[in-house]
């Protein structure tokens, strides 16, 4: 197995759902958004990209990503897929490590040559436009101002539907218009007199936002789970098919062959019968299983397997009926029943989904490779996500995680995000939100390998809000490692991540006696310390604390530069109201930019989300 996500491109896919295209036949002018192509270098190579110029190659930059590093490049250009693609929407992370004048920063979308395309583009002097590219000719298609600075990672998204092009930066618009400059091409990156780092490329097919209503007329299934369990067995009378994509609705049948017009019932029948590279696309309404439903096949780096929304409907699993919600007080769970959704398999891809009333919401054990994206865990009787055993190479990408509590062990386990008790590299977690939990919004306990959190946020944990008995729960908003003395050093990352109003401290070591990094971070009105990372030797950059009832930073033998303890003073915030930091999502998933605690002296320091 290899370490990094796949890279799928629009022939491979279309002979995988090939089977399948009656998902997507009554829609004709909506696209399924099925992943296209997909690269976060981790596998430490560019293997599916040709340049055009610059230099190229594989860096760590937090996690791997790949850096165009000749800041004197007039025209550095990096492509990837096919000439022959036409509606998609690609995204990147983007962070210019240099900027000169003049340059630029950006993402492409239908590059029909290597100098005929739309551009997303980082520019000096605090701007982002949408451009159409044709050889030396520029058309600025829209424009927005806002601070670009070297050193700052940017969510950049490029949607081509039709004549339409559609840019955005961390969420907001950039321009949309109207344009017949190509119609097909490839994606890209490029800069121009600068350098930078990019990472997480991803496309999606289809570039406009699917229809609320299911094709062909028909009725939403209901949303609240069926009066009888689904089947615990699943009937053996239907063959799996060769490849492509299984249907799931409230209103199907296990005996069906899990087409569009006759699915399947359960998501634990569509494991049994997907192949790698294949599909589950669960139609919106509540599933309500008895027991967990268990994920124990493996995709491959080539051939992934995806368990889906179908065209983004509410899929709502609801783990109320299964055992152990909530298990006695004081009391163990199998491991083979932990979790509503129970990951033992490698090579999957889970998306916008959410798990309710589980034991544990999605518990992960031994199991690499993975992709957990847009994610809801919520109001779970453990943790909400949890990952543990050898597992590496895992993505968590703008999960949400809240409310999530265990009376078993009166508040003393359930985070919003676990990643403990085992070891494996290449875990990232970006864009999580992890709130009201009973114990910590996230939590790495003897994890014994570098784990990376970057733009994150974690609130309101750590408070009994359910009254339980003897209540345990620890609050922190950002655990940091831990464990039986002697507690093992590890050296996790965190970045550009905010934690608030925590009932204990927003970022800790928890006894980590490793070195730590935390760069950027925002720490305000926790309960005790901003940031206690008294027992390790750590080294802190550009971080706020503000406002803590303990101190705002207990370093112990850390260190660090351009700190607001270091720069001394009174710091006082632009707002304190976390109200668009913590409503609705932006369209590409990403938490909302604001300006909820940064410094009112524009001074460059903490979370900038």
């Amino acid at each position: 197995m290899r370490p990094s996500r796949q890279r799928r491109l629009a022939l491979a896919l279309v002979a995988v759902l090939a089977p399948a295209l009656a998902l997507v036949a009554a829609t004709a002018t909506t696209a399924s958004a099925a992943t296209l192509f997909s690269d976060d270098f981790t596998d430490g190579d560019t293997g599916g990209w040709s340049k055009s110029g610059g230099t190229w190659s594989v860096v760590t930059d937090g996690s791997p990503a790949v850096r165009q590093s000749n800041a004197g490049s007039e025209n550095a250009r990096f492509f990837a897929g096919s000439t022959g693609w036409t509606g998609y929407t690609v995204r990147a992370r983007v962070k210019p490590v240099s900027l000169g004048a003049g340059g630029h920063v950006s993402l492409l979308a239908r590059a029909s040559t290597s100098t005929t395309f739309y551009r997303l583009a980082l520019l000096p002097a605090n701007q982002v436009q949408l451009q159409a590219v044709s050889g030396s000719a520029v058309t600025v298609l829209g424009t927005t101002s806002r601070a670009v600075a070297a050193g700052t990672w940017y969510s950049l998204a490029l949607e081509v539907s039709g004549s339409t092009v559609r840019g955005t930066v961390d969420g907001a618009l950039v321009g949309q218009a109207s344009t017949s400059l190509s119609s097909t091409g490839r994606i890209g990156l490029q800069t121009a007199y600068s350098s930078a780092t990019f990472d997480d490329v991803v496309v999606d097919s289809g570039g406009g936002t699917p229809p609320t209503t299911p094709p062909g007329g028909t009725t939403p299934p209901p949303t609240t789970p069926p009066t009888t369990p689904p089947p615990t067995t699943p009937p053996v009378t239907t063959p799996p098919p060769a490849a492509g994509a299984l249907v799931v609705a409230t209103t199907g049948d296990d005996a069906n062959p899990g087409t569009l017009a006759r699915p399947l019932r359960t998501i634990q029948r569509a494991h049994d019968l997907v192949q790698p590279g294949g599909t589950i696309a669960v139609r919106g309404g509540t599933y309500a299983p008895s027991v967990t439903i268990k994920i124990l096949k493996d995709g491959t780096a080539s051939q992934p397997i995806t368990l889906t929304a179908y065209q983004h409907e509410r899929v709502v699993i609801d783990g109320e009926n299964m055992p152990y919600t909530p298990g006695a007080v004081d009391s163990s769970i199998p491991r083979a029943d932990r979790g509503a959704l129970h990951v033992e398999g490698d090579w999957w891809r889970f998306v916008g989904l959410e798990i309710i009333n589980g034991p544990y919401g999605i518990f992960g054990v031994d199991t690499n490779n993975g992709r957990y994206e847009r994610l809801v865990t919520r109001d779970n009787y453990e943790s909400g996500l949890h990952l543990q055993g050898s597992s590496s190479g895992n993505q968590i990408i703008d999960l949400d995680s809240y409310g999530n509590r265990d009376p078993r062990k009166n508040g003393e386990s359930a985070d919003g995000l676990a990643i403990k008790e085992g070891s494996g590299t290449g875990n990232v977690v970006r864009g999580a939100r992890l709130w009201h939990n009973a114990d910590d919004g996230f939590d790495a306990w003897l994890f014994l390998s570098p784990i990376t959190i970057e733009n994150s946020v974690a609130y309101g944990n750590g408070y009994n809000r359910w009254n339980l008995p003897h209540y345990t729960g620890d609050g922190n908003g950002f655990k940091n490692g831990g464990g039986s003395d002697p507690r093992p050093a590890v050296n996790h990352v965190t970045r550009n991540s905010m934690a608030w109003d925590n009932s204990a401290s927003g970022f800790i070591d928890n006894g980590n006696p490793g070195t730590l990094v935390f760069e950027r971070n925002t720490a305000w009105d926790n309960g005790r310390d901003g940031f206690n990372v008294s027992r390790s030797t750590s080294t802190l950059h550009r971080n706020l604390s503000v406002g803590n009832a303990g101190s705002n930073a207990s370093l112990g033998s850390s260190t660090g530069t351009n700190n607001s303890w270091n720069l001394g003073g009174t710091w006082t915030l632009v707002s304190t109201d976390p109200a668009t930091i913590t409503g609705p999502r932006a369209a590409d998933g990403t938490i909302p930019t604001s300006t909820f605690l940064r410094p009112s002296t524009g001074a460059d320091v903490g979370a900038r989300l």
